[in-house]
């Protein structure tokens, strides 16, 4: 590690307070984070599992104001996979009401401090109640211009590959493109990111190291920090030494310096 990079690194690690744009050497414009954690942390403290789902949330809450404030123009959120369906019942019920709370408790401060909020996946399987929830949110909030905060929720990267495909492919019968012409940023235009910035950087606490299915393509050169950390823990100094790390990447996309 360079002599820069290491008194910086240093510094984080002893100031806990958060930090300021001016304090990072650069600043990622997409950061993407699998939340990941919660049952663990509710096991180590003997609590059910909802319990940390809850405690996840107030982590969440210091998250996006944090990554607000530091002028990064995306944050999208893992919060519920296609494949979470399969949980218990009473852990899947304890999420759904949780989405309604958190919706009813944060949509006025998003809203007042100009979130764009959108939400990644297939809304159509969940109850009705959520359904609506979540379209108000981003009804509401679809003319702000600043933060853009994804929420992945009934969401699979390789469902919505498939739903790309299906839409070109439409455009094809009907004669609107070519085949030959479909290109990387065609397929990324019928993407649920449509018109934003890849991954720049990727979070995924509690040390696992899978992507576990969570925007596959705009990953592609995506750096990757893998804190231990469970997510109920995850504080803002942690954020920020994840950022901090970033901003000390030789991001090279293929190439070679010098």
């Amino acid at each position: 590690m360079k002599v820069k990079a290491w008194k910086t690194a240093m510094s984080l690690a002893l100031k806990k307070t958060p930090r300021t744009v001016s304090e990072f050497e650069k600043l990622p414009e997409h950061v993407a984070i699998i939340m990941d954690g919660n049952g663990r942390w509710a096991k180590k403290h003997h609590l059910n599992v909802s319990k940390g789902h809850r405690q996840g949330t107030e982590t969440l809450r210091e998250i996006i104001r944090h990554t607000d404030d530091l002028g990064i123009k995306v944050l999208s959120l893992y919060a519920f996979s296609t494949e979470n369906w399969n949980r218990s019942e009473e852990e899947v019920s304890a999420l759904m009401q949780l989405m309604l709370d958190f919706f009813a408790s944060e949509i006025d401060e998003l809203d007042a401090k100009n979130v764009r909020i959108l939400i990644l996946g297939d809304k159509g399987r969940l109850p009705e109640k959520q359904r609506e929830t979540l379209k108000e949110a981003e009804k509401r909030t679809e003319s702000n211009t600043g933060l853009r905060l994804n929420i992945a929720i009934n969401y699979g990267s390789r469902a919505e590959m498939v739903k790309a495909v299906r839409e070109i492919s439409v455009l094809v019968k009907n004669g609107a493109v070519r085949a030959e012409d479909i290109d990387e940023q065609m397929i990324s235009d019928h993407l649920y990111t449509a018109g934003q910035p890849d991954v720049d950087l990727l979070i995924r606490t509690s040390g696992e190291q899978r992507l576990s299915n969570f925007l596959l393509y705009q990953n592609a050169y995506a750096e990757f920090v893998f804190p231990e950390i469970l997510w109920p823990d995850f504080s803002v100094h942690d954020y920020d030494l994840a950022l901090d790390a970033y901003g000390h990447r030789d991001r090279r996309y293929g190439g070679r310096k010098g």
